[in-house]
């Protein structure tokens, strides 16, 4: 009798396995049901994940968003807590960091003196270059402190984007071309869905299949950055920092 090793045994199992999955549609080798205990939108079209995720992300309280986003051609690292009302967390884009804090409509920026001294366009014409005594100088009152932004300040404009939660999930959670699926992953421990926009140069989305759907991973199409959302719907305080901390700039920022 012939005796065939085990790894070539384990082989020819997974082979069977695959012919007869493929075959017969079934859903695994032994029964497995890659749904079983889930909360089934695996078994839904991409276009329905999609839209039930989208419907999750709207509906939660809270997200932690971490990763980078290309906009513009910068590439801005996140680390942003976001609630209904505000968000705060940090931004680093160019090698420089500087935190984000916005309570309703009032938007604060805190950074040191060395990011307020590259911002702007000087006598040279580049960003931080040419800059006079006094300009160096209210660079350095600002140095660590919260600068409330003016609703008129294009850095308004530009900032408060990073602490909408509703602005930034629409933004991101949008696939672009044809969806499909891309089979069952796992982000963190927890088992996904995977959803793609023309087949992953549209984007990708792992969609959680534990619990509620929410989104858990993105990876934003034409290399424009990955993010990972967590800490749905736990919630974290925010206030406003104490008057002593704040500096209202005035009218315009000195920013580019």
């Amino acid at each position: 009798m012939t005796v065939i090793p085990r790894t070539r045994r384990a082989a020819l199992v997974s082979a069977v396995c695959t012919l007869v999955v493929g075959g017969l549609g079934l859903t695994g080798c032994g029964g497995e049901d890659p749904d079983e205990g889930t909360n089934g939108v695996g078994k839904l079209t991409p276009e329905k994940i999609q839209s039930r995720t989208k419907a999750a992300a709207t509906a939660a309280d809270t997200v932690r968003l971490s990763g980078a986003v290309v906009s513009n051609g910068r590439t801005y690292k996140l680390d942003m807590r976001l609630k209904e009302d505000g968000g705060t967390g940090s931004v680093t884009s160019e090698g420089s960091t500087f935190r984000l804090l916005k309570v309703g409509e009032h938007l604060f920026l805190k950074a040191d003196a060395e990011f307020w001294n590259n911002q702007g366009s000087g006598k040279d014409g580049e960003e931080g270059k040419g800059r006079d005594e006094s300009e160096t100088a209210a660079a350095d009152k600002l140095d660590g402190m919260y600068v409330k932004v003016p609703t008129g300040d294009p850095a308004y404009k530009r900032f408060s984007g990073f602490t909408d939660k509703d602005v930034l999930l629409n933004s991101l959670l949008t696939l672009h071309g044809t969806l499909s699926t891309d089979g069952y992953h796992e982000q963190s421990g927890t088992r996904t869905i995977r959803i793609t926009g023309d087949k992953g140069s549209g984007g990708t989305l792992d969609v959680s299949l534990e619990g509620t759907p929410y989104p858990l991973r993105l990876v934003r199409a034409g290399d424009a950055g990955t993010i990972l959302l967590t800490d749905w719907g736990k919630n974290f305080t925010l206030a406003e920092p104490d008057k002593k901390s704040v500096v209202d700039y005035g009218k315009q920022l000195p920013t580019s």
